[in-house]
């Protein structure tokens, strides 16, 4: 007996919400709010505070923006346009070359089409009408993608004239998108891949409230000033050379410094906390990635040598390295657990398309750990690096992190390779360790990689953007390709518990989240230069020499600057430099036997001995 169906937005009538409905969730299934729903039916309207509802908003837009080039520049042809962590964009094959003016052309059509309040409506097609569909508009990427799938049916959504290739939900219609900005214009290649056309490609957003959508533009216009890629050259941190090659981060001395008291607090916490420290080479036989797994399943991002007749390879990770070191002898349960760290610098070929400053490249600093341990052990080694995760993240000055625990799809179990009890086990422990340091976090059913669960963690940062960090990752795979082992009270072998974690994620990303975090105006322990002393003229460098050596000794970083060049002229320097302290030395400096001090953000302080500005500074670091 078929059940009676109802309307999602007949059931809505009549029932009071926080904030409007923009999709629901059918049996954990989203769907457009203009289904029709089996009676009985789990149902949960979302509205925009959810993900889900904001994704939805923001997707819905990108449509209602392609629509509108549609009606502005004939022959465009699609690419896709994903929503995405703030907004959506969408890729169009066009001859015209977008400028700022399009963009307001856009957002104009974008009003007549948003004040049409056209419906979103759904049909499903099997892939070969699809592909017919959509060959018979011209629309070569949307028949690519199709090509590819898998499905034997597809969903298009219609909206007035336009209509796309795309699995949705959307909202009921074009009118309840409220407030919207078409945010920049980039160019991107087609799947982020340099071999494919580069595609023009525009940005936007949309919000419920015009106050949100003016505090998001506010953020947009902060985060473009604190661009790691526009102050790290500026600030003489790092660069990409164009003749070293794409995604190849070179730290220029005031970034290595930064690099090196990153490195230095790291390996200092680590080793509080029982880690050894490894290094490994940067290559090995191709053998060893083909016994790991990773040649198979990797190889289209590995870098690949020959050796004569032997292959080689640039490492994309070092795991297989610390599995060596491990079984290098017999190990008894009496030495668990151990724990091995490395700071391993990797090598992954990633897309041109796809590769973000310092934030995605291809040669990158792991900050490595791995951990071998018996079952007995793992919950509270888990607790313990969540622990030191905190500890060196809030130390970086990251208070808020936004977390996800993946487990398995309960449906489908024999996706997952390992022991039932085994993977229990990691979920549970991982659940618990959470739970016990008191922490928030998503659990995600489905998300786990086929060889074991994870958490992931991401920090947020001053504007409140959210950047992936520690990752602790348990693996059933390649201990069980190695053979690891170790003898237990029962003097039996048995399969160790591997737990892969990094916790700053890699050098190079983390160095980019502090910039933007800061704005590279770094604390005092983090700055390069911690502080410059400067005179009013060239006859006052005497006493300045000293004043420096002063500094020198005390272990801080200094600059001296005694050029025939003006006070005011030398303070702005120094400011957009971003160095916190400036000490400033003229004729009644030198006959007081003090110092003028300039504080970062704060400005002019005051004179004071030097004495007083050494305790001030040990202070602040």
């Amino acid at each position: 007996m078929s059940r009676k169906k109802v309307n999602l937005l007949n059931m809505m009538k009549g029932k009071k919400f926080s904030t409007e409905p923009i999709v629901a969730r059918v049996n954990g299934k989203l769907v457009d709010l203009s289904s029709a729903v089996d009676s009985g039916s789990k149902v949960e309207f979302l509205g925009f505070e959810s993900e889900e509802g904001r994704k939805v908003y923001w997707h819905s837009t990108a449509h209602i923006m392609a629509h509108a080039v549609g009606e502005l520049f004939l022959g465009v042809k699609y690419g896709i346009g994903p929503s995405i962590e703030d907004g959506f964009y969408y890729d169009f094959d066009i001859e015209h070359k977008f400028s700022p003016e399009d963009l307001e052309k856009i957002e104009s059509k974008m009003k007549e089409i948003i004040e049409r309040d056209t419906s979103f409506i759904r049909e499903e097609l099997s892939k070969e009408e699809a592909i017919k569909f959509f060959k018979n508009k011209g629309e070569k990427y949307k028949v690519e993608l199709l090509e590819e799938m898998e499905e034997s049916k597809v969903s298009i959504y219609e909206e007035g004239e336009f209509v796309d290739l795309c699995r949705g939900p959307h909202v009921p219609s074009t009118g309840r998108i409220r407030y919207f900005k078409l945010t920049s214009i980039a160019g991107a290649y087609w799947r982020g891949d340099e071999r494919n056309p580069m595609l023009p490609r525009i940005y936007g957003t949309s919000y419920e409230k015009k106050e949100d959508l003016d505090a998001h533009l506010i953020r947009i216009e902060e985060a473009k000033k604190r661009d790691h890629r526009k102050l790290g050259p500026e600030l003489d941190l790092f660069s990409i050379y164009e003749e070293a090659g794409p995604g190849l981060v070179i730290w220029h001395p005031k970034g290595a410094i930064v690099r090196k008291i990153i490195e230095d607090f790291w390996v200092k916490e680590h080793r509080k906390r029982g880690y050894e420290l490894l290094y490994t080479p940067h290559i090995a036989r191709g053998k060893l990635w083909q016994t790991s797994g990773h040649y198979d399943f990797y190889k289209e991002r590995m870098y690949l040598l020959k050796s004569g007749d032997e292959e080689y390879v640039l490492k994309p990770m070092n795991c297989p390295y610390h599995i060596l070191v491990f079984k290098s002898k017999v190990r008894s349960y009496k030495e668990l657990p151990i724990r091995y760290a490395e700071l391993g610098t990797v090598y992954r070929y990633e897309r041109s398309g796809t590769l973000h400053g310092a934030m995605r490249v291809r040669g990158f600093t792991q900050d490595d750990a791995h951990i071998f341990c018996s079952p007995e052990q793992i919950k509270d080694e888990l607790v313990d690096t969540i622990d030191l995760a905190l500890h060196i993240l809030n130390t970086f000055g990251f208070k808020k992190f936004k977390i996800d625990l993946s487990v398995r799809d309960p449906n489908h179990l024999d996706k997952y390779m390992g022991k039932d009890d085994d993977w229990k086990l990691a979920e549970e422990s991982l659940e618990e360790a959470l739970q016990k340091k008191g922490l928030l976090f998503r659990r995600i059913e489905g998300e786990a990689v086929f060889y074991g669960p994870k958490i992931d963690m991401q920090l947020v940062d001053a504007l409140g953007r959210k950047w992936q960090a520690t990752t602790i990752q348990f693996d059933f795979n390649i201990p069980k390709k190695f053979d690891v082992e170790y003898v237990a009270k029962d003097g039996k072998r048995h399969q160790i518990i591997m737990v892969h974690r990094a916790i700053l994620g890699s050098l190079e990303r983390f160095f980019g989240v502090l910039i933007e975090h800061y704005g590279g105006s770094f604390p005092l322990w983090l700055a390069p230069i911690q502080t410059i002393v400067m005179t009013v003229t060239d006859e006052y460098k005497e006493y300045a020499s000293s004043v420096y050596n002063r500094l020198v000794a005390d272990n801080f970083r200094v600059e001296l600057d005694v050029r025939n060049e003006k006070i005011g002229f030398k303070i702005r320097e120094a400011e957009l430099k971003k160095i916190p302290y400036m000490l400033i030395i003229g004729k009644k400096e030198l006959e007081n036997k003090t110092v003028s001090l300039r504080k970062r953000k704060e400005g002019d302080l005051g004179d004071f001995s030097l004495e007083d500005v050494l305790k001030k500074m040990r202070e602040d670091r």
